[in-house]
């Protein structure tokens, strides 16, 4: 053939021929798939055998057996224990008695066994199981650790401790880059100073932060607190609680129910940011609104936005609101004080005001600027009011610096009226028996015969008037030490003769309910009280 080759195309065309053949069989080549490897991760390397004191093998196991100060590693990981099953064409050890495993120099975990599966990158550890960063320490008896994902989790009971917590769970995990564990079922927080009960729970060993994710209690001598979701600083008390979370006093008679609280528990103050909820089951109070502070430690409250107090100490409840409420609690009682816009409730008592103060301890209600009141058909003006309550009603109002009291009569536009300096109004059952002017005392009244027809109306000026009432009639009258009188028949009555100067009826401000206290209506001028200056203190026209 070769001579017949070199026949048919001589020596150089031969050399060309052969040339080209080997090209082609390159080409034809480079077009094959490329062989199949045993293993399909490209980056997976093979664990290396650093050292054994004695290595052999069975005929019957595919595994090598490695003993005494066994040394193993893979891919930044080593691995140390007594003995050891080497599976090297799986890529997989077993590890037993004394089990260490270092992950450079932040990461080590001990144990009686390890399992670790090269292609996966995944240490099973079982037994007295330990896994330490320079943040915190768990303890298990099984813990799986992913390498590629650098997360360790057990399942069936465990323990977290650093420098400020320890935590245990049935099921948990931790993250050693991101220094996070996630909790749950029987989750346990034990600080020094207070007990989290969990749920579900997440815990930064960075921070010390516990992010509630669940159901969660946390107990400490200065009362309690329940929460679904929110967080807590265990390092500084701090803590954000979300949903209608609930902080209780040590002895749970006061609770604070929010949308948002921010809480320390170390300074006790807290700030609630949506319908807030505070209630003394020991003064029988509560406080909400739609902002609040409150400091337990020296029982102070504030609430604004659609605040309202509800004191239900007494029989009858009393319903106040106020565009600010501030509330003081001591050993004696509790105050509470509301400006301005104030408008409150009682069965027996409704009133409005700029300005309130009451104190819980004498049964006291304090109104300036401007305060009305009203019981049954009488309303009280004046520049300030005291109204003394006891637990039925009623007990007591004082009227100072300037008194405009008004009865409104069966009978449509007829109205008893009564003014001067001062007025003392004396109640029972809720009804008007007795009251006292002092000082410049004007009086219009409809005397009646014993059958109730009106006989005419009369009108008395002095220094000084008492009357006696019963069942809404005048009983009494005493006039003193000078008086001016006058009785005018109905028949010769004039527009001008049926009220006394400054008279205004104002009942349609009245709240009608303990709903209607949050309603505003605007009081023209004309209708404001304003003192005679021959009534005025100087001190009092400054407030």
């Amino acid at each position: 053939m070769k001579n017949h080759a070199y026949r048919l195309f001589g020596k150089s065309e031969s050399l060309l021929l052969t040339s080209m053949l080997f090209a082609i069989i390159l080409c034809v080549n480079a077009q094959q798939p490329p062989p199949i490897s045993s293993n399909n991760n490209s980056d997976t390397q093979i664990i290396e055998l650093r050292q054994a004191d004695l290595l052999f093998k069975r005929k019957d196991s595919e595994a090598q057996i490695l003993k005494d100060h066994v040394v193993l590693y893979h891919q930044g990981a080593t691995m140390e224990c007594d003995s050891a099953y080497w599976f090297e064409k799986e890529n997989i050890f077993e590890a037993f008695s004394n089990v260490r495993m270092n992950q450079g120099d932040t990461v080590f975990a001990y144990g009686d066994y390890l399992h670790y599966d090269g292609n996966l990158q995944l240490a099973k550890l079982r037994y007295n199981v330990r896994l330490e960063d320079k943040r915190a320490t768990l303890f298990t008896d099984s813990l799986d650790y992913d390498r590629m994902l650098n997360l360790g989790y057990y399942f069936d009971g465990g323990l977290l401790v650093d420098e400020e917590n320890e935590l245990t769970s049935f099921w948990g995990q931790y993250d050693t880059e991101m220094k996070v564990a996630l909790f749950s079922d029987s989750v346990k927080l034990v600080n020094e100073n207070f007990t989290l009960y969990s749920d579900t729970l997440r815990y930064s060993t960075e921070t010390n932060v516990a992010d509630i994710l669940g159901p969660s209690t946390i107990v400490s001598d200065s009362g309690y607190i329940y929460s679904t979701r929110g967080w807590y600083n265990t390092a500084t008390d701090d803590a954000q609680l979300l949903d209608r979370s609930q902080v209780f006093s040590d002895d749970g008679s006061k609770v604070l129910i929010g949308d948002t609280i921010f809480y320390n528990r170390g300074t006790g103050i807290a700030q609630v940011y949506g319908q807030l909820f505070l209630q003394d089951t020991l003064h029988n109070v509560i406080l909400r609104g739609d902002y609040g502070y409150y400091d337990e430690k020296i029982e102070y409250a504030l609430a604004t936005d659609s605040a309202y107090a509800i004191d239900y100490s007494q029989k009858d409840s009393l319903f106040l609101h106020g565009d600010t409420l501030k509330m003081i609690t001591d050993s004696i009682g509790r105050q509470i004080f509301a400006y301005p816009n104030v408008r409150f409730y009682r069965v027996d008592l409704q009133g409005i005001c700029d300005t309130m103060h009451y104190v819980s301890a004498d049964s006291i209600l304090y109104l300036k600027k401007d305060p009305v009141i009203w019981n049954e058909d009488n309303q009280l003006m004046g520049d300030a009011i005291d109204v003394y309550l006891n637990d039925s009603t009623i007990e007591k109002a004082v009227v100072k610096n300037y008194a405009f009291a008004i009865q409104k009569r069966p009978v449509e536009n007829q109205f008893n009226q009564l003014k001067g300096k001062n007025l003392t109004a004396h109640f029972v059952n809720g009804e008007i028996r007795h009251v006292l002017v002092e000082g410049s005392a004007e009086s219009l009244y409809y005397l009646l015969e014993k059958d109730s027809t009106v006989i005419g109306l009369n009108r008395t000026e002095s220094p000084y008037l008492s009357m006696d009432l019963f069942d809404e009639k005048l009983e009494k009258l005493k006039l003193w030490p000078s008086t001016k009188a006058q009785t005018v028949p109905l028949s010769q009555l004039k527009p001008d003769d049926e009220t006394l100067k400054g008279f205004v009826w104002i009942d349609y401000l009245r709240p009608i309910n303990k709903y209607d206290i949050f309603r505003r209506n605007e009081r023209n001028a004309s209708e404001m009280i304003v003192p005679p200056r021959r009534f005025a203190r100087d001190d009092i026209l400054l407030e």
